[in-house]
Protein backbone atom coordinates (compact mmCIF):
# COMPACT_ATOMS: atom_id res chain seq x y z
CA UNK A 1 0.00 0.00 0.00
CA UNK A 2 1.42 3.38 -0.97
CA UNK A 3 0.34 6.51 0.98
CA UNK A 4 1.26 10.33 0.91
CA UNK A 5 -0.42 13.42 2.29
CA UNK A 6 -0.69 16.81 1.60
CA UNK A 7 -1.18 19.92 3.99
CA UNK A 8 -3.07 22.58 2.22
CA UNK A 9 -4.63 25.87 3.56
CA UNK A 10 -7.80 27.09 1.77
CA UNK A 11 -10.02 30.14 3.14
CA UNK A 12 -8.21 29.46 6.86
CA UNK A 13 -8.72 25.69 6.66
CA UNK A 14 -6.08 23.69 7.15
CA UNK A 15 -6.75 19.91 5.65
CA UNK A 16 -5.08 17.08 4.99
CA UNK A 17 -5.35 15.29 1.68
CA UNK A 18 -4.23 11.50 1.78
CA UNK A 19 -4.02 9.64 -1.29
CA UNK A 20 -4.00 5.56 -0.74
CA UNK A 21 -3.21 3.26 -3.65
CA UNK A 22 -3.08 -0.57 -2.88
CA UNK A 23 -1.02 -2.76 -5.27
CA UNK A 24 -2.95 -5.93 -5.35
CA UNK A 25 -3.76 -6.65 -8.98
CA UNK A 26 -1.65 -9.98 -9.74
CA UNK A 27 -0.22 -10.44 -13.44
CA UNK A 28 -2.15 -12.61 -15.99
CA UNK A 29 0.14 -15.81 -17.43
CA UNK A 30 -0.15 -13.66 -21.00
CA UNK A 31 1.52 -10.23 -18.81
CA UNK A 32 4.12 -12.52 -17.09
CA UNK A 33 4.82 -14.36 -20.61
CA UNK A 34 5.06 -11.21 -22.85
CA UNK A 35 7.49 -9.56 -19.99
CA UNK A 36 9.67 -12.60 -19.83
CA UNK A 37 10.02 -12.50 -24.23
CA UNK A 38 10.82 -8.79 -24.07
CA UNK A 39 13.27 -9.56 -21.18
CA UNK A 40 14.99 -12.18 -23.38
CA UNK A 41 14.35 -9.55 -26.45
CA UNK A 42 16.14 -6.67 -24.96
CA UNK A 43 19.09 -9.04 -24.35
CA UNK A 44 19.48 -10.88 -21.16
CA UNK A 45 19.88 -14.74 -21.58
CA UNK A 46 20.45 -16.25 -18.26
CA UNK A 47 17.72 -17.67 -16.80
CA UNK A 48 18.50 -16.19 -12.95
CA UNK A 49 18.97 -12.59 -14.57
CA UNK A 50 15.45 -13.09 -16.88
CA UNK A 51 14.05 -14.33 -12.69
CA UNK A 52 15.37 -11.41 -11.57
CA UNK A 53 14.05 -9.11 -14.30
CA UNK A 54 10.59 -10.50 -14.29
CA UNK A 55 9.80 -10.33 -10.71
CA UNK A 56 8.95 -13.98 -10.82
CA UNK A 57 10.26 -16.66 -8.68
CA UNK A 58 12.07 -19.71 -9.81
CA UNK A 59 9.56 -22.85 -10.52
CA UNK A 60 7.51 -20.58 -12.22
CA UNK A 61 9.72 -19.33 -14.42
CA UNK A 62 10.59 -22.71 -15.41
CA UNK A 63 7.21 -23.74 -16.45
CA UNK A 64 7.47 -20.25 -18.31
CA UNK A 65 10.64 -21.00 -20.10
CA UNK A 66 9.62 -24.59 -20.86
CA UNK A 67 6.28 -23.39 -22.42
CA UNK A 68 7.75 -20.97 -24.61
CA UNK A 69 10.58 -23.46 -25.89
CA UNK A 70 7.62 -25.53 -26.91
CA UNK A 71 5.73 -22.98 -28.39
CA UNK A 72 9.02 -22.06 -30.33
CA UNK A 73 9.21 -18.48 -28.75
CA UNK A 74 12.21 -19.09 -27.24
CA UNK A 75 14.97 -21.20 -28.24
CA UNK A 76 17.57 -23.02 -25.08
CA UNK A 77 21.37 -22.44 -26.06
CA UNK A 78 23.05 -25.09 -24.42
CA UNK A 79 26.98 -23.74 -23.46
CA UNK A 80 28.00 -26.05 -20.87
CA UNK A 81 30.44 -27.74 -23.79
CA UNK A 82 31.79 -24.64 -24.65
CA UNK A 83 35.07 -25.06 -23.01
CA UNK A 84 33.61 -23.20 -19.74
CA UNK A 85 35.47 -25.91 -16.54
CA UNK A 86 35.74 -23.03 -14.01
CA UNK A 87 31.99 -21.18 -14.34
CA UNK A 88 29.67 -24.19 -14.26
CA UNK A 89 26.41 -22.08 -12.89
CA UNK A 90 24.93 -21.55 -15.51
CA UNK A 91 24.76 -23.75 -18.98
CA UNK A 92 22.09 -23.37 -20.75
CA UNK A 93 20.86 -19.21 -22.58
CA UNK A 94 17.56 -18.36 -23.88
CA UNK A 95 17.15 -16.22 -26.97
CA UNK A 96 13.88 -15.14 -28.58
CA UNK A 97 12.77 -16.70 -31.75
CA UNK A 98 11.12 -14.67 -34.80
CA UNK A 99 7.93 -16.12 -34.11
CA UNK A 100 8.78 -14.65 -30.47
CA UNK A 101 9.43 -11.52 -32.08
CA UNK A 102 6.26 -11.60 -34.07
CA UNK A 103 4.16 -12.29 -30.70
CA UNK A 104 5.65 -9.06 -29.08
CA UNK A 105 4.85 -6.68 -32.04
CA UNK A 106 1.34 -8.15 -32.47
CA UNK A 107 0.72 -7.34 -29.05
CA UNK A 108 2.34 -3.92 -29.22
CA UNK A 109 0.65 -3.07 -31.95
CA UNK A 110 -2.81 -4.06 -30.75
CA UNK A 111 -1.92 -1.68 -27.20
CA UNK A 112 -1.62 0.98 -29.92
CA UNK A 113 -4.98 0.47 -31.33
CA UNK A 114 -6.48 0.48 -27.77
CA UNK A 115 -7.64 -2.73 -27.58
CA UNK A 116 -5.33 -3.77 -24.39
CA UNK A 117 -7.00 -1.70 -21.74
CA UNK A 118 -6.90 -3.85 -19.28
CA UNK A 119 -4.85 -6.75 -20.34
CA UNK A 120 -1.42 -5.93 -21.59
CA UNK A 121 1.05 -3.29 -19.84
CA UNK A 122 3.67 -3.36 -22.33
Amino acid sequence: MIKWGLKRRARGFRYHVVVVKTINSRRSKLEIYLEVLQIIKDGTSKPTRIMYNANISWQPLMRVLKSMISQDLIREIDVSSEGRKRDKRTSRLYEITMKGEQVIRYFKEAKELGLDEAIIPL
